[in-house]
């Protein structure tokens, strides 16, 4: 599942083309990838037709475009969360609209560069859009992280997302906060990473690597750090992360792609994750894989003892 910075990508990418763009015409391909909308709230089409999208902004692995027009748009945003095989694509008008996993097509007219496309695209249809109302944000701050563009919805967050903790990117991310949520919690360690009301944007990939660079076990009691350690794995989660980033996030398969469709190549620097059998970075022990949470962890056996 796209973590942290796949997201990111996507946003970074959708930006520059979206933020003032007017949306001239809506196509509903799958009604199924319109699931969290609630359609009391609104017609989908008829909501986003004529709307101005202000923005391109993302809070952990959900992205949001702020809307603008009048007062049945305004206040409200577009949410796409990606799910498993999501993609948010953008294409130039002629582009053929014979792709079979297109879902939703978002018809733009931008003040600069004119027509263009967005393509929800979704293999497996388990992500999606919807149209939601922003509410402020329970602490002040901006809602996520955007291009610094500035506007009445920046301290807001779309309800269905307000409930997801900001990441350790976020500039208004709390360190207090999440070591003093460590302190208290006597879970694995990696359950609390994967744990998207504590911080969100860290999925199974990112927490296995991040772990491994502190050689700490995935199962290790987040209560246990001492305030050293803590900070230390926070430490090691924001350079994991950044340096996803940089690389365009980790693309295991052709869904895991950016707005124009390439793939990042964070997969070569993987230290831990899918490292099951081969030797350990640091130390040449075999690594090894064990079940977690219907998924697997990657750990090395030498350096990330269970204490």
């Amino acid at each position: 599942m796209p973590e942290l910075p796949e997201v990111e990508v996507v946003r970074a990418g959708l930006a520059p083309a979206v933020t003032g763009a007017v949306v001239s015409a809506v196509e509903v391909l799958e009604p199924r990838s319109l699931k969290r909308h609630d359609a009391a709230s609104g017609d989908f089409e008829a909501l986003m037709t004529g709307a101005r999208i202000e923005a391109a902004v993302r809070r952990g692995k959900f992205l949001w475009l702020p809307l603008s027009g009048d007062q049945v748009r305004s206040g409200r945003a577009v949410v796409g969360h990606l799910g498993m095989s999501g993609q948010m694509l953008l294409r130039t008008p002629d582009h053929p609209g014979d792709d079979a996993h297109a879902r939703v097509r978002l018809h733009l007219e931008h003040p600069e560069h004119g027509e263009l496309r967005v393509d929800f695209v979704d293999q497996r249809i388990f992500g999606s859009l919807a149209i939601d109302r922003l509410v402020p944000t329970a602490d002040g701050e901006i809602g996520g992280f955007s291009d610094g563009v500035s506007g009445e919805w920046a301290r807001q967050v779309p309800a269905q997302v307000a409930h997801i903790a900001r990441d350790p990117l976020d500039p208004a991310f709390s360190e207090r906060a999440f070591l003093a949520a460590l302190a208290k919690r006597g879970t694995a360690i990696k359950r609390v990473l994967l744990d998207q009301g504590v911080v969100s944007g860290i999925g199974n990939i990112y927490a296995d690597e991040s772990l491994w660079a502190v050689r700490l076990h995935g199962e290790q009691p987040a209560s246990s750090l001492s305030s050293r350690r803590a900070r230390d794995l926070l430490g090691a989660v924001r350079e994991v992360l950044g340096k996803a980033l940089v690389e365009g996030g980790t693309s295991f398969d052709a869904q895991y792609v950016n707005v124009n469709g390439a793939s990042g190549y964070f997969e070569h620097s993987l230290n831990a994750y899918g490292r099951a059998g081969k030797p350990c970075p640091r130390c040449g022990t075999p690594m090894v894989r064990e079940q977690f949470m219907n998924r697997g962890s990657h750990f090395c056996p030498k350096c990330q003892r269970l204490r």
